[in-house]
């Protein structure tokens, strides 16, 4: 099997339903597609239908197929945690023992006093927000006071919010550099971000595309890392920049909009590399799935669905794709958080044989490993490659 390209799609906070330990994190029922369906009466995915993404867990319109166009299972997730950085990371082949902390009560004043003493700045908020609720509710007072607003959510993340003219984008990502090198050992959140926002009041106060994050790095490489340094390419699009702290990349799009980042993905197939292209669509998980909106969330489902046939296309004979996630964030729950959940694994190509029930796997890290034997590379310390269960060779 002559593999000269991998393509990883990661459709952010698409969760196949809920593992074992689901009950620990607070996700018993959770399962994004078939309660997504569910609620909305069906969903029209003929695509990975077509894959076999029926089979992987119960989709009302997205029946079982005893013939798929592919292989298809679904992974269990190893690592400690449900956010985006800890899936992300596992399917590159790194675990992460101890989940990233989370604040539901606001930082504690420890974090914050180091804060000040930083950078010489006070602060409004502290405590977990939607992003946009909490600059109407903060911003004038804000734009006043020229204090920075501090905020949480359920994820592991300390993000700063700063109108652009009052605190400037550089001295916003300074602050939040000065943040990331603070935040260490029990405080050593998953990611900062900045968010900053425009407008004049609290009504026309909106975010701005400016917004960057500051990921904690790696422990050990990732099979980015590997891949490069043994001579191959690792294109990125999305928000894979931002989890990965533009670490085992090569080139780079950058996106928050799911059909900006998969015409990426497409435009990059037109390019003559060796090694993985790798795809975050977070639309899913950022704008839907963290609002509770199901009809968005299904939209876009089928939306991405439709551009598949034109992903297939752009593949050459040597190129195969997976489709997985890194979590769940099940928009019919009472919780806006993501959930604890099993997660889709689709792969397609011409060289992938039909009709491959690839069964539970034991780790997202299957995907690494699968890479790093596909193009003969070190493998990740933990992950089982499928590629010979899937090589029509």
């Amino acid at each position: 099997m002559k593999i000269e390209r991998i393509t990883v799609i990661v459709i952010d906070g698409v969760g196949a339903g809920e593992l074992p330990d689901a009950s620990k994190y607070g996700d018993t029922g959770s399962n994004t597609l078939s309660n997504t369906a569910r609620v909305l009466g069906g969903l029209e995915l003929p695509n990975m239908g077509e894959m076999g993404l029926g089979n992987i867990t119960p989709i009302e319109g997205v029946p079982p197929r005893e013939m798929t166009r592919g292989a298809y299972g679904k992974c269990l997730e190893i690592s400690k945690g449900k956010d985006s950085v800890t899936g992300h990371w596992e399917l590159m082949g790194v675990e992460v023992k101890k989940p990233f902390p989370t604040y539901p009560n606001g930082f504690p004043k420890e974090v914050l006093n180091e804060f000040r003493k930083l950078t010489g700045l006070d602060v409004l908020g502290n405590k977990p927000a939607s992003g946009t609720e909490i600059i109407k509710e903060l911003g004038e007072e804000h734009v006043r006071t020229g204090k920075p607003i501090v905020y949480t959510s359920a994820d592991s993340v300390f993000q700063i919010a700063a109108h652009e003219k009052v605190i400037p984008i550089g001295e916003l990502y300074r602050l939040c550099d000065i943040s990331r090198n603070m935040l260490k050992g029990d405080h050593a959140v998953g990611r900062v971000i900045a968010r900053p926002f425009i407008g004049d009041n609290a009504e026309t106060f909106t975010r701005t595309k400016r917004r960057h994050d500051y990921p904690i790095l790696a422990p050990t490489d990732t099979m980015m890392d590997t891949l490069i340094k043994e001579g191959h390419e690792v294109y990125a699009t999305g928000k894979i920049d931002d989890l990965f702290g533009n670490r085992g990349i090569t080139k780079t799009h950058h996106s928050v909009f799911n059909m900006e980042s998969i015409q990426a993905t497409v435009d990059f197939m037109d390019e003559d590399f060796t090694g993985l292209l790798f795809a975050n669509l977070v639309e899913f998980d950022m704008t839907f799935g963290h609002r509770n909106d199901v009809k968005g969330f299904g939209q876009k489902l089928e939306e991405f669905d439709a551009f598949i046939p034109t992903i297939r296309n752009k593949m050459k004979d040597t190129d195969i794709a997976m489709i997985v996630a890194d979590h769940g964030v099940d928009p019919t729950t009472k919780s806006t958080d993501h959930s604890r959940e099993y997660i889709p694994l689709l792969v397609f190509g011409e060289q992938v044989k039909n009709n491959v029930n690839l069964g539970i796997r034991q780790s997202f890290a299957d995907v690494a490993a699968t890479i790093g034997e596909a193009f003969s590379v070190t493998p990740p310390a933990i992950g089982t490659s499928f590629l010979r269960e899937i090589s029509s060779d």
